[in-house]
């Protein structure tokens, strides 16, 4: 998608099928950096998947991640 759309997005696509639980992932990486997820609140986790995602989308999931409330 040439950086168009971002691989962190803010739910799942309808249909999605999720073969790992969020208690089985230790780490993300992604070419913006690394983080340790295991052990971290909700609120932690969305903020470090944030600070990793492509810059050019990090204000979009800010925004979507406040209108869930995952984050204030």
């Amino acid at each position: 998608m040439n950086g168009t759309v971002s691989r962190i997005k803010p739910v799942l696509t309808t249909g999605s099928i999720v073969t790992t639980s969020k208690n089985d992932v230790d780490y993300i990486v992604t070419e913006y950096g690394i983080d340790k997820l295991r052990g971290r609140t909700v609120t932690e986790r969305t903020k470090a998947l944030i600070a990793i995602a492509h810059p050019n989308f990090r204000d979009q999931l800010t925004y979507e991640a406040k209108k869930r409330n995952l984050i204030v």
